[in-house]
């Protein structure tokens, strides 16, 4: 039964002059479970009713405003805590304003002086807002007290004078520098290893006579037939074992022979006609071959390796004639090209620097030392008066040969690093092998501009060194593939015309037979160079 003692005004009874009546959810005198909702929310008297309340609590999800959940990175919250607790942290002693201003008057008095506006340099000279703060230069720390992370720590000892060593005194060599010395002394001076089955014929030629017997006229000028693209697999050296093949060359103009160089150290020449046999090995260098160049007529060639080393050597012979080093890897080795330097060359190298070498005096000629990063290639353009060089630096620039100063500088934005390039039979286009999956074409003549009707792709050269290589005729470009594939494109139409699958893994070496009609050899990773007809 309704307790009736208060008559007929009980105290939960609804205001009746009220316009609205708010709905009561809760008894009375129950504790509301807390919510956003319910602390903005109105719990006495009447709504107004020309109030719009839909926009009342729009920017409200607590009492005194909007609140929301954030997330901070571990970083951000470690750098506000140390901040906090560089100050004392949350339970630091309270100061006066006295105290911080005496604290600050205390920092303030460690600083130099500004010193006088009328003296310019030596005792007493104007410093102004840029004084130092003047610290003890060291501290004395016992052994037991602990040291910062942060502090620099040096160790005196008192009887320093034993590691004096007198005048005259012999001193032996490091332990590690004597082993290595041993291990050079076992390896031996450069040597060389004749492998074909007879070095001279009933004439008493060599090899580096070209074959006359041959239905292939290997003297002809260069370039003089037409191309056409290899279909099918004719033979393959294994001479490197399982060591990558890192540079193919073709004897100059006649290619009667191929030269390789690979990651065991060694370069090896093979026939190409004939036997197709291995004749000669060259070794001397301790690390992988890096690149290596013929000189114009083929009597020599130049050997660069991870050994920090360039070495000179006679095709025929076999023998070392010249050793070359600057302490630095040379990533890139080009002979010039032309009658009047014929016996200087260009060397690339990872300190940024091109040095020019003659091999008759052996001395360096010319640096040439404006790249900002380690040297890729080195291409001989204008009839040999000109040389066009990329780098690691997503830049190329040209040169007038032996003299340090680039002529033109391309540098875009949009550019990635050139790993290797070549020249178009014409000498009027450089073809560049970008590392975002492409090759770019540049004019080689005098405004060294950027051709941009003429770009291809369709193959996947990204992060490898991959080689370019056109037909003697100048009609197709072919290039390796990080997939195990040689791409040839049209050269007038940029289109892709075959992928050719020539291994599992990356090929990084491509050269066009100079006198042949469709002959590639094609070199990798796998070590084994295949001939392509």
């Amino acid at each position: 039964m309704a307790d009736n003692s208060f008559g007929e005004y009980p105290p939960n009874m609804a205001p009746r002059d009220a316009l609205i009546v708010r709905e009561q959810k809760l008894p009375d005198h129950v504790v509301d479970v807390y919510s956003g909702d319910s602390l903005t929310a109105p719990t006495l008297g009447p709504l107004n009713p020309f109030k719009d309340q839909t926009n009342a609590l729009k920017r409200k999800n607590v009492l005194t405003g909007m609140a929301e959940e954030t997330y901070i990175s571990e970083h951000t919250f470690r750098s506000k805590h140390r901040a906090i607790e560089g100050k004392g942290g949350p339970e630091r002693d309270h100061r006066s304003g006295l105290e911080v201003k005496e604290e600050a008057a205390k920092i303030r008095s460690a600083r130099q002086k500004k010193g006088d506006a009328t003296i310019a340099d030596g005792d007493g000279a104007y410093v102004g807002p840029w004084a130092s703060y003047k610290k003890a230069e060291w501290e004395e720390v016992g052994q037991d007290e602990e040291i910062g992370s942060d502090e620099e720590v040096e160790y005196v000892y008192e009887d320093e004078d034993e590691d004096v060593i007198e005048s005259g005194q012999a001193v032996s060599a490091p332990a590690a520098a004597l082993a290595r010395r041993k291990e050079v002394e076992e390896l031996g001076e450069e040597t060389t290893i004749f492998h074909g089955s007879e070095q001279f014929d009933y004439q008493g030629r060599t090899y580096m006579h070209v074959p006359k017997d041959l239905d292939v006229d290997l003297e002809k000028e260069v370039g003089s037939v037409t191309n056409y693209i290899p279909k099918k697999l004719v033979h393959t050296w294994k001479h490197h074992g399982d060591k990558a093949v890192t540079a193919l060359r073709f004897f100059p103009n006649s290619g009667h022979l191929l030269l390789s160089a690979g990651a065991d150290s060694t370069v090896k020449i093979s026939d190409v006609y004939h036997n197709k046999e291995l004749l000669r090995s060259y070794c001397g260098h301790t690390k992988s071959i890096t690149d290596i160049s013929f000189n114009r007529d083929g009597t020599q060639f130049i050997s660069g390796s991870f050994d920090r080393s360039m070495k000179l050597w006679d095709v025929e012979t076999g023998q070392c004639l010249s050793k070359f080093g600057t302490g630095k890897t040379p990533n890139v080795l080009r002979f010039n090209p032309s009658k009047e330097h014929s016996t200087e060359f260009l060397a690339g190298l990872s300190d940024n620097k091109i040095v020019q070498y003659d091999t008759r005096t052996r001395e360096l000629v010319q640096e040439y030392d404006h790249h900002l990063n380690a040297i890729n290639t080195i291409t001989f353009v204008d009839d040999n008066r000109r040389f066009m060089t990329t780098s690691d630096d997503k830049s190329i620039r040209a040169w007038d040969y032996n003299i340090p100063v680039p002529i033109k500088y391309i540098a875009e934005p949009h550019m990635y690093p050139i790993t290797r390039a070549t020249l178009h039979p014409s000498q009027k286009y450089l073809a560049c092998q970008s590392s975002d999956n492409q090759v770019l074409v540049y004019g080689a003549t005098d405004r060294f501009r950027q051709n941009r009707k003429k770009s291809f792709r369709g193959h996947n050269n990204a992060g490898t060194a991959v080689d370019l290589a056109f037909s003697p005729d100048g009609q197709f470009l072919a290039s390796g593939d990080s997939a195990g594939f040689v791409v040839f494109w049209d050269w007038k139409t940029c289109k892709m015309y075959h992928k050719l699958q020539a291994g599992d893994q990356a090929i990084t070496c491509v050269q066009w037979h100079p006198q042949e009609t469709s002959k590639v050899a094609a070199a990798g990773l796998d070590g084994v160079i295949r001939y392509w007809d």
